[in-house]
């Protein structure tokens, strides 16, 4: 018998490595995948939906009901669509000079409101630069808690929402399906009875501009403390030939 030479190891067969754990990575990205493309064909749907047909709840009033059953706190949701001609055009004007002032130009995301929002950010004056598109899109599929996944949802939700609704039916959406005060106050028509007690369509200057002015918190702020926004919006509407 002859002993092996040292320092050479014996050869042998190598073990195939396992790949069961690539299989379930792969099949579970697959799965995802495979969620997030109906979450978007679904959306789609609803949106040529409501084309003709309004909203008969939300994902934010799902999120106010919800958040009500666990703090057992009163709820009671008002919430009345009206087409846009039963709608003051000062409100939607304001809503578009407090909101949006270019959104008749952009596509869904007014990338230069994202730039200013971002410098001004730094500049240690945070504000948002969302568009009444966006905002539609996150009232209608999302909630308002902010964080990663929700912005990722909303970007493509957004050019969604214009690739299927013209901008005339997105403001008349939006107006219709914002919060517009605490405990389930929802839209145009239930905000102009709830704070003025007159239907939207007889909505003053004014009173549209205060309207506009409580839409960035609607829960805190409320249309008789915003004398100085409200002029600023006015404003701009008159500075945009409204």
């Amino acid at each position: 018998m002859s002993a092996r030479a040292p320092g050479k190891r014996k050869i042998g067969r190598r073990r195939p490595r396992k790949r069961g754990g690539r299989r379930w990575v792969r099949r579970l990205a697959l799965l995802l995948g495979g969620v997030i493309a109906g979450y978007f064909a679904l959306s789609v749907l609803v949106l040529a939906a409501y084309r003709w047909v309004d909203p008969p709840t939300t994902g934010v009033q799902v999120q106010r009901r919800i958040e009500s059953w666990l703090s057992d706190g009163a709820y009671r949701k008002r919430y009345r669509p009206v087409p846009s001609s039963r709608i003051s055009p000062h409100l939607l004007h304001a809503v578009v000079a407090a909101e949006d002032s270019r959104f008749f130009e952009h596509g869904g995301i007014d990338w230069r409101a994202v730039g200013d929002a971002i410098e001004d950010t730094r500049r240690g004056r945070p504000r948002g630069g969302s568009t009444v598109s966006q905002q539609l899109a996150k009232n209608l599929f999302l909630t308002t808690h902010s964080s990663w996944w929700r912005k990722s949802l909303e970007l493509p939700l957004t050019y969604l929402t214009e690739a299927v609704l013209d901008k005339d039916r997105i403001l008349e959406l939006y107006v219709n399906v914002a919060e517009w005060g605490p405990n389930g106050v929802f839209g145009a028509e239930a905000a102009a009875r709830h704070h003025y007690g007159v239907p939207a369509a007889a909505l003053t200057r004014e009173q549209a501009s205060r309207l506009a002015a409580c839409l960035p918190a609607p829960r805190r702020r409320v249309p008789a403390r915003m004398d100085r926004y409200a002029a600023i919006i006015e404003q701009r509407m008159a500075r945009m030939g409204w």
